[in-house]
């Protein structure tokens, strides 16, 4: 069956002998990244229904895909780190041992590609060849998985070239078996470079270049090689004089991570001659450079995005680079035109309709509050490429990356958070990171304000302990000369009708700007019990409608007894990590109540 291969690459050829061996497929396909390759496949998913192609005139290259109903998101519940010990997984972490997690799952594979085809992917996280980039081969029995691998990560036989003889890559196998939502299992056992997905055809679950391998095997092998792999966006601010900077940032779920990393700044600033560029919108792997600063790139090609709730206003950028080439998931068919629509794309939906669930769906009968109701599932996707992107960086396929000057987080906090305040040292900005959170929604929860604590937003994603995440943060701080400046920010304030006082969206670069402005340290800051605050008058809100300088106040204010609450969540929380928290952040945690207390 492995006949003229296109490597003699003797671990690859005798991992994908074992894959076969072990799931029987009827014969084998390497996808060589051609756009003639790719076209094939695509009018094969069409024929068999896998896919519909979608209006070329008004979707050029466009397609639609339903998934299975139950297999719609992420399972973070059926999500394993597969490691010796359970010690090196963490507490947050689902653990199974190597041993038990491939006795478990080998059934499940075994004879699951009968009359099927394999493909074989060999891909690349990062340009190929660079210092960042780390490869990949994903074996797949699913078209979907192929197209849409296609266009998230940089696929072709130069990946085999550069991997040469050497067994340094990540092997993933995935199968879609029966879809039993029982039986479905996403293991990665981080030791041996390798991925396992089975039961499942959602994006999250089966591209096994992004979540798992960028994030999880990645966090993994970053901590062993001495560089980062973080949840981040990564975005460029250039100024009126041609300049510019690059900031990456960390949010959780629900915090406007993707249209930061695509905003469009206010009027005021574009006339002035600023403009924000778009490096990634979801990871960033970072190391170190050799003149000391820390570089970033996106290791990925392209976007996985919510479909839901982007339109015109929330993120025009983000619309405008689905209208072509984009894979859509899980979305409504308008069958009149042969187009897609979602809730929150407008307020024009149509009138003869496909839900996400493959049945006709009258617009008429939809209520907000019954998610049941929707057209589209509420985490249909787009998978679009970044190319695409309007406002995307020129810096995005560059070997080298971009420099980093600030690190920001970020989280949904009604009161204890500021607007934006600056940590005092790279050590009190990983404090900073470590105890991220977020408050539910109504939305989100029949409870209102309950505080999750998200980490650096790592915590699905940390291929191994937490507590040792935190300490190679730590001691990636040591490794840097000329570390970035770490900063909070927090879009949600809110006041005591529960209305948001800061408008967000592109006013969010008003924020950035005073970020950047500490950065080069042309502005000087108030220091607090917390960190370092903005003065009043250097957050600019000129032609901002509505904002005065009470409001910035306000929004700037440190609410003491907000914060002093919080420190029993922070403990509870380092508690349920485990004893692996470096005391470096337990003595910023007792530093911070101490200045809160006399403050």
């Amino acid at each position: 069956m492995l006949n003229n291969t296109p490597t003699e690459n003797k671990y690859i050829l005798k991992w994908i002998e074992e894959a076969v061996a072990l799931c029987q497929p009827e014969r084998i396909v390497w996808i060589d990244g051609s756009e003639e390759q790719a076209e094939l496949l695509r009018k094969e998913a069409c024929e068999s229904g896998e896919m519909i192609k979608l209006n070329e005139e008004k979707l050029p290259g466009c397609y639609l895909h339903r998934t299975a109903i139950n297999d719609v998101a992420r399972v973070e519940g059926r999500t394993f780190i597969c490691t010796k010990t359970k010690e090196d997984a963490g507490n947050i972490n689902n653990w199974m041992s190597p041993d038990e997690c491939k006795s478990r799952l080998t059934p499940l594979f075994r004879g699951s590609m009968t009359g099927k085809t394999m493909y074989v992917i060999p891909y690349s996280m990062g340009i190929v060849g660079s210092p960042f980039a780390k490869y990949g081969i994903e074996l797949t029995d699913s078209i979907y998985v192929v197209l849409n691998m296609l266009i998230m990560t940089r696929v072709g036989f130069d990946v085999l070239d550069a991997l040469g003889d050497s067994p340094d890559f990540v092997k993933g196998l995935h199968a879609r078996a029966e879809l039993d939502e029982e039986k479905r299992y996403i293991v990665h056992f981080p030791e041996e470079n390798l991925i396992w997905s089975v039961n499942s055809g959602y994006g999250g679950n089966v591209l096994l270049g992004k979540k798992c391998f960028a994030l999880r095997i990645a966090s993994y092998l970053g901590r062993k090689e001495g560089w980062m792999a973080e949840h981040m966006l990564i975005l460029g601010v250039e100024y009126p004089d041609g300049e510019t900077k690059y900031v990456c940032a960390a949010f959780p779920s629900a915090c406007g991570k993707t249209n930061l990393a695509m905003l469009i700044p206010p009027e005021l600033y574009r006339k002035k001659g600023y403009k924000v560029y778009c490096v990634g919108d979801d990871i960033a792997w970072l190391r170190v450079g050799k003149d000391g600063r820390l570089w970033a790139v996106n290791p990925e090609n392209g976007f996985f995005g919510v479909a839901p709730g982007t339109n015109e206003k929330t993120n025009p950028n983000a619309l405008h680079t689905t209208l072509r080439d984009t894979i859509f998931t899980n979305v409504v068919h308008n069958t009149h035109d042969n187009t897609v629509w979602w809730e929150g794309l407008n307020k024009n939906p149509p009138a003869e309709a496909i839900n996400w669930r493959g049945e006709p769906w009258d617009f008429r009968k939809y209520d907000k509050n019954d998610k049941s109701t929707c057209g589209a599932h509420p985490n249909s996707r787009f998978t679009a490429k970044a190319v695409n992107c309007p406002c995307i960086s020129d810096k995005f396929n560059d070997p080298a990356g971009v420099p980093i000057s600030a690190i920001i987080f970020g989280g949904r906090r009604a009161r204890t958070a500021p607007l934006v305040y600056q940590s005092t040292s790279w050590q009190n900005g990983t404090f900073v990171g470590s105890i991220m959170a977020s408050e539910t929604t109504a939305a989100a929860s029949g409870e209102v304000g309950v505080v999750r604590r998200d980490p650096m937003a790592m915590r699905p994603f940390v291929g191994y302990d937490m507590g040792d995440y935190f300490a190679h943060w730590l001691n990636m701080g040591k490794n840097i000369p000329n570390p970035p400046k770490i900063f909070h920010v927090n879009w949600f304030r809110t006041d005591d009708e529960g209305n948001f006082i800061w408008p967000g969206f592109g006013d969010n670069m008003r924020v950035l700007e005073w970020i950047l402005k500490r950065c080069d340290g042309s502005v000087d800051a108030i220091e607090s019990a917390i960190g370092y605050l903005p003065h009043t008058e250097d957050i600019n809100i000129d032609g901002l409608e509505g904002v005065t300088a009470d409001t910035v106040r306000k929004l700037l204010e440190v609410d003491t007894d907000s914060w002093l609450s919080d420190i029993n969540n922070i403990r509870s929380f380092y508690a349920q990590i485990g004893d692996r928290v470096p005391a470096e952040l337990y003595s910023e945690l007792d530093a911070l109540e101490n200045r809160l207390k006399e403050s």
